[in-house]
Order: structure tokens, then sequence, then C-alpha cells
């Protein structure tokens, strides 16, 4: 067998099951790199090695008694530190949650768990999953293990670091305005950002209520896939939830992508950095080869996305935290604290406008998906940023430039999927994004699983 590292779930599964793996080897492999590496990447917050060791010995115990629960099972798991955790710290990446243990799972938690998957501890994030950039100044910044002196993207990049480091197999994120696809596109890994209501967000910490998406993050799409059969269905708990079937979402992986129609709105192909359009532009020739039909498109109702996006999200994130910020201000860092302070420039009749912009956006991509079936962009529209001496100030920037482009899946709940297409001239990983139509996650990771086996980029970085 190859390094076990960078294996995904879906070749390991068949290694668990066939017991030519021990979950616990898996798990104290991976628990091993983990006090190797994390120090200087500071993907955890709280490593779980008792509890993982404890897990992973139930599973193989399970297992060996031919119990075997599926894909799942034995399989090592980063849980991001804004879903709770019976009787385990959830700080939330933040200061004032830095004691908080819940009496509780959350829902997913639960589901992943039930499954037999192993929880390796609990993710580094930027504050309150507020932020861009991977930063954080209670816990330590997270780095990219393309090139530490990188950020690794927010707010989820706890995650999506750990998996390009070979420290998790699998690993859960939150997506707001872009924390899932934005830190998956800088660290080369996957990310699903799901329909809105198809992943109970019940026992996650809100950032704010009308985005809040909560996803999977894995190194093959395959395992997003696997990881979504088990996240996705409905939960009486969360009012959000969508009462609706969970369908087979392994099943299309292969049919390839021969005569789907792909638009691309004009509106991400403006203030690409050259990295960025010269690997799109490639990409874009590969899909056709591939048998891909592709044509521009116009989507005006886009240009409403940057206004839309800020009021809404400052807004509903800082009626959230209003005591908070009014009793203990000092205990935000001076980004999150700015951001959400700048809903104070934000009134009632700003908040209804936004929400009717929302609408329009709605109406601009149904009608979009009448004539073709999936939409196509870069994630985000720059490439990696070095860490600042001065960091503070850069979650604002990058925010500014990122949430332009992946904002708009979010304030549709329209499902959008984040995939690597190549290196920058630096050796970092870019990103683009497959978009679809509401509960069309089958479709999107049809296409990216035909994407991802044409090798854009490496599957991992060079951390033996």
């Amino acid at each position: 067998m190859t390094d076990i590292s960078f294996l995904t779930a879906t070749e390991l599964g068949p290694f668990i099951k066939s017991r030519q793996l021990s979950p616990i080897e898996l798990t104290t492999h991976t628990l091993n790199r983990m006090d190797n590496f994390d120090s200087l990447l500071r993907t955890y917050i709280s490593p779980l090695h008792d509890l993982a060791l404890k897990q992973a010995k139930e599973a193989e115990d399970d297992i060996m008694r031919g119990e075997y629960k599926g894909p799942l099972h034995g399989i090592p798991i980063g849980i991001k530190d804004n879903y709770y955790s019976k009787g385990i710290r959830t700080t939330v990446g933040s200061k004032l949650f830095a004691n908080f243990v819940p009496a509780k799972n959350a829902t997913t938690v639960e589901k992943l768990l039930r499954a037999g998957g192993i929880m390796l501890g609990k993710q580094n994030m930027h504050e309150l999953a507020a932020g861009s950039t991977g930063t954080n100044p209670f816990f330590g910044n997270t780095r990219n293990p393309w090139n530490i002196q990188y950020m690794p993207g927010g707010s989820s990049g706890g995650g999506t670091a750990s998996l390009a480091a070979g420290l998790a197999t699998l690993a859960t994120g939150t997506d707001t305005f872009g924390s899932i696809r934005l830190p998956a596109a800088m660290c080369g890994v996957y990310g699903l950002k799901p329909t809105y209501g198809l992943v109970s967000t019940y026992g996650v910490f809100p950032s704010a209520m009308s985005l809040d998406t909560a996803g999977p993050m894995a190194r093959s799409v395959s395992d997003l896939a696997l990881m979504l059969q088990y996240m996705a269905g409905y939960d009486s708990n969360d009012p959000i939830s969508l009462n609706l079937p969970v369908p087979n979402y392994m099943e299309n992986l292969t049919k390839g992508i021969k005569g789907i129609k792909i638009g691309i709105p004009t509106y991400y192909l403006q203030g690409l950095a050259p990295d960025v359009e010269r690997l799109f532009n490639r990409a874009v020739e590969t899909l056709e080869y591939l048998g891909a039909e592709i044509k521009e498109v116009v989507i005006a109702e886009l240009s409403m996305s940057t206004f839309s996006g800020y009021v809404t999200a400052t807004g509903e994130a800082s009626a959230l935290h209003h005591n908070w910020l009014q009793t203990h201000a000092e205990d935000y860092s001076a980004d999150i604290r700015t951001f959400f302070l700048a809903s104070a420039l934000t009134h009632t009749p700003q908040y209804i406008q936004a929400q009717q912009a929302r609408r329009k956006m709605v109406k601009g991509f149904h009608e979009a998906f009448k004539y073709v079936d999936i939409l196509l962009g870069p994630t985000i529209p720059i490439t990696t940023p070095a860490y600042r001496k001065q960091w503070l100030d850069q979650n604002l920037a990058v925010i500014k430039r990122c949430l332009p482009f992946t904002s708009p899946v979010n304030l549709t709940g329209t499902p959008s999927l984040s995939v690597p297409m190549g290196l920058d001239q630096r050796g970092l990983p870019v990103g683009m994004q497959f978009i679809g139509n509401h509960l069309s996650e089958k479709q999107l990771l049809q296409v990216g699983h035909t994407w991802e086996n044409t090798e854009p980029l490496t599957r991992h970085v060079i951390m033996a």
C-alpha cells in the first residue's frame, strides 16, 4: 500500500472494510502527522488524541465482529470549531467562547460519528467564521502548507490546510460568503457549498443566518459525494432544513460531461489576476475538449452581489453580536470588530433593499439555467496572498476582492463546487467553481469528478 497520509476516504474505505488497514493504524498515523506538523501549520485548536484513538478502537472492534457501518467507518475527520461537540470545547475561533463546552453535538457531527467517522479534533478557523484569511490572534494563524508564508484562506482554513498537509482525511466546513470555497481554492482541495437548507446547521454557531451553509471538504470529489451522502437530509431541529429525499450522490460520478451546457457569466471574467485568467482559459479549453458545450452568458443581476452581500452579512452578524459588542468589544480582534460594526452604517431600508436584490439575483440565475446546466467561473479573482506583517487589516482587503465572486451563491441559496485548476507561477493553487441550480449537487459532483480526473494539480503538498 502507498503512503496512507494522502489517500482519500474512497481509497481507504475498501482497505478498512477488508481488514487490510486498521482504523487504529490509520488514526495513529494521522495523529502522528499532526504532532509533527501542526505546531507549524496551526490547523487544529483542540486536537483530540485520546478520543480519536478510543473511537478508532471501537471502529476496529465493530469491523472485526463483522459490523462494518459503511465507507466512513474508521475514517479520520476534522471538525470545524463552530460545530458543537458534546462535552468538548467549541471556541468558534473566538476569545468570547474560549471555554464554551456544548451539551450536545451538532446534527452533522452526530451523523458523521454514527457512520463510524473518527473525530480527530476541532479545527482552527477565522474568528467567528467572519473572515477570509485564516488569521486568528487567539489560537494562532493557520499556515498554507504549500508555502507557510501564505494564508490558507478562511474561514474554514484549518480544515483545508489539514487536508492539503495530510492531517485529516475529511473535514467539515461552513460557508456564509465563501468560507468553504475560498480556502479550498487557496489550499488546492475540493469544497462544496450545498443548496441552502440541504445540510442541517442545527448546532452550528451562526454567522449570518439567512446565508449560513454547512458542507464537506476533501481531497477528491468522490469524497465530497461520500460525505454529502451522510451530511444531507431533513432535520426537524433546523427550521430551514429541506424535507426532501436524499439522492445517491455517488451514482453519476463517472458519466462524463459530454453535451453538458456550461455558461460562463461575463461577471466572472472581470478583474482577474493574470495567473487566474491564464489557468481559467486553459480549464475552459479542457472542458470543451471533454465534451462540454460552453458559452458566455450575461447575468446583469450579479452586479448587486457586493451591496447585498455586505449589507446582509454584516447586518445579520451584528444583530447576533449586538449585546456582546456593547459589553465585550475588546474581546473581538480588530478586523472582526470592524467588520461587524460596519453594520452601524446600515439601516433597515438598506437591509430591505439588499433582500430585494437577492430576489432579483435568484431570478437572474433561474433565467440563466433555462439555457445552461451549470455556470462556471474562478472561485476568487486573486492568487493567494502572502501574510503581511500588519495582517489585521488584510482580512477586510481580501473580503473586498473575493466576496463579489463567492457571495452570489450564498445570496441565492444555490450550490457551488470549488475545484483546483492548477498552480500559479509561485507554485500555489488556484481554484474555479462550478455553480448549479438549486439541488443540482449530483450534476455538480459529476462534472467536478470528470474535471478531477484531468489531474489539474498534484493532489497534495510535498510534506513527507
